[in-house]
């Protein structure tokens, strides 16, 4: 039986059980109520405490206590008194047990709202999903059910229809609305080439595309995986929060059975007394609440963070980050755009003619940069003859008859380059751009720069993370001065140039000395550096590998979520943090009372009383985390 209906079941039956309480003061007293008081909480008892009294014994079989250890023992001394005081016709407590367990089970309810809501996002990102496809087979279009989608398929999407799977675009252009996904508001522009995302909404124009990821594997699911995992994960905070309360129970069991003794022997009082104060002890001592702050704030936080695009994996990111002094980034595909371009061509039209005549066959990203360029000034490139790589320098060719040369630098050794040229050069390359030299008949003929731009919110993003205080590095493989030129222009602290791939796990172990470190990177040989750091922080456009990696995963691609996600994964631990304050500060105040430590001045507690007591705190607990969502970021 589910929480809510054991909570019901419990209400109903405690309502006649509440009548007799407010009859009682005015000497009314309803034929065979003990006995009616008696039928109700047994039936309480077994199908809404139930639960509770299994949890208890199996724990105790184990050697251990729990929460629902104090539930059962409260209760069932309650239930088990007053069968005893009824049947030699003394005053009884059934609604003792039958209240407590209704208000237990009520803190439970709030709890079990308060899941349903935190999850609520992903579950309604899994309804935004297409329900069929248009697939093109057989020369035909054909809609089909969005499982009998397969990788390979060319999928039509049309204006105000939604991207069935992940893919790319093989035809057309169109603008489509990604903020179900991503949490970016504005359309995003999209050709050919262009990925697109499951779910998204196509807005204007209608294109085609590849299916590449279907079912588990496309974003929108692995999102929906993260965040379920996510959200039932445990923070190390946890674990000690339930190391405490192992602890916790015998201790306050020892505090009951004093109490009663007290009571009983030292002071005089009737049995039934005492063992009301002892079952009080029990009952207001159960620490439902220490129980509900750690998973409530990891829901709330985790599923708030997916909203805007981030997603954390984990309970123990959010305690990592809460320490992180030193932030790395990858500089390529993270800081930088990760698409070269041609930034500057020194010389005339018959610099780009002569570049794109060679590296027409290349598959080098610098090459691709050259003939984007040559196409975009409507500049057609001659066929080269007798291609032939010049080891560690460039390439050379035959174009119309003369010999044509395209290379790095150390192409320098074999040619004569003016001063003014050289002057250029280095000029460029201070300016973080890569410098090719063009020759054509024996001579350099001019220089192409091409620059792998930092993208527009870097510089942004760094701000953020230097007013938070934390050190920002770059560790990259690029050369210094490049590095360096590319660090000034962002405001990155530090910079580690010239790393080799494998080395990077290295750098970071080496940062770790200062205090722990966040890295962000984006690419398979980021993996690594991912893993060693503190915090493993994958771009979203980044490799599998990388993403699998990380410990948080941003989305949108937005550097500026980096400073979101540190933020949000401090409220968030913070928030368990006072969560946890609250619902000791309870436990510690509620004791003594419970106990009849201030009886003497009227200030008592009975186990109804303590049970709605118990139930409030752990709705405050509750309240206190779904709060997050109004957190400012």
């Amino acid at each position: 039986m589910s929480i809510t209906k054991r909570f019901w079941t419990a209400l109903v039956l405690s309502v006649p059980m509440l009548i007799n309480m407010v009859l009682m003061p005015l000497h009314i007293e309803v034929p065979g109520s003990k006995w009616i008081q008696f039928g109700l909480t047994t039936v309480i008892m077994i199908v809404a405490a139930g639960p509770f009294i299994q949890s208890a014994w199996a724990s105790a079989k184990k050697h251990h206590s729990n929460m629902d250890t104090l539930v059962a023992i409260g209760t069932a001394t309650a239930y088990i008194y007053s069968i005893y005081a009824m049947l030699t016709n003394q005053p009884v407590y059934f609604e003792s047990a039958a209240f407590v367990i209704t208000f237990v089970l009520l803190g439970q309810v709030f709890e079990e709202r308060m899941r349903s809501n935190a999850s609520g996002a992903v579950a309604k990102l899994v309804d935004l999903q297409a329900k069929d496809a248009e697939v093109l087979r057989g020369g035909k279009v054909v809609r089909v059910p969005l499982d009998q989608v397969v990788q390979g398929d060319l999928i039509r999407v049309r204006p105000g229809q939604k991207v069935a799977v992940d893919g790319e675009i093989v035809d057309g252009s169109s603008t489509i609305d990604e903020s179900m996904v991503t949490g970016e508001s504005m359309p995003v522009t999209k050709h050919a080439g262009d990925k697109v995302i499951g779910a998204t909404i196509n807005n204007t124009g209608t294109f085609t595309f590849r299916a590449e990821k279907v079912g588990s594997d496309t974003m929108l699911a692995q999102i929906v995986e993260l965040v379920k995992k996510a959200q039932t994960s445990h923070a190390p905070i946890q674990k000690l929060t339930d190391k405490v309360a192992d602890v916790f129970v015998p201790i306050v069991l020892i505090i009951a059975l004093a109490t009663f003794l007290v009571w009983y022997v030292a002071l005089g009082a009737t049995l039934a007394h005492a063992l009301i104060f002892a079952v009080a002890v029990v009952v207001i001592a159960c620490p439902c609440a220490l129980g509900l702050a750690t998973p409530t704030a990891l829901m709330v936080g985790t599923g708030r963070s997916a909203k805007m695009g981030i997603l954390i994996k984990n309970g123990e990111v959010l305690e990592e980050v809460n320490d992180v002094r030193t932030v790395v980034f990858d500089k390529t595909g993270t800081i930088t755009a990760g698409k070269p371009v041609v930034t500057d061509i020194v010389g005339d039209n018959q610099v780009i003619r002569v570049a794109a005549s060679l590296e027409a066959s290349s598959e080098h990203p610098l090459a691709e940069a050259v003939m984007a360029k040559a196409k975009a000034m409507q500049i057609e490139a001659p066929v080269a003859t007798d291609f032939a790589a010049i080891s560690g320098k460039g390439v050379r060719a035959t174009v119309e008859g003369q010999e044509a040369f395209v290379g790095s630098e150390k192409l320098l050794e074999d040619y004569l380059v003016s001063d003014a040229l050289r002057e250029k050069m280095a000029q460029l390359q201070d300016e973080a751009k890569t410098v090719v030299f063009v020759g054509l008949g024996g001579k350099v003929i001019g220089l192409i720069a091409i620059q792998d731009a930092p993208k527009a919110t870097s510089k942004e993003a760094m701000a953020a993370l230097h007013k938070r205080g934390l050190k920002t590095v770059m560790l990259t493989g690029d050369n210094e001065r490049v590095a360096r030129a590319i660090a000034d222009q962002v405001g990155i602290d530090d910079v580690v140039a010239g790393v080799l791939p494998g080395a990077k796990a290295e750098h970071i172990q080496r940062l770790q000395q200062d205090g722990p470190v966040a890295f962000v990177g984006d690419g398979i040989n980021d993996a690594p550096a991912l893993t060693t750091a503190d915090v493993g922080i994958a771009m979203g456009s980044g490799t599998d590998i990388a993403i699998e990696s990380g410990g948080i995963i941003l989305v949108k691609n937005d550097l500026r979520d980096v400073d979101r996600a540190l933020s949000l994964s401090k409220q968030t631990f913070n928030r368990i943090k006072l969560n946890l304050f609250w619902a000791f500060i309870y436990n510690v105040l509620g004791i003594p009372v419970a106990a009849g430590v201030f009886a003497g001045i009227g200030l008592t507690l009975s186990p109804e009383l303590a049970g709605l007591a118990m139930a409030f705190i752990s709705l405050s607990v509750v309240t206190s985390s779904v709060l997050l969502n109004r957190a400012r970021i």
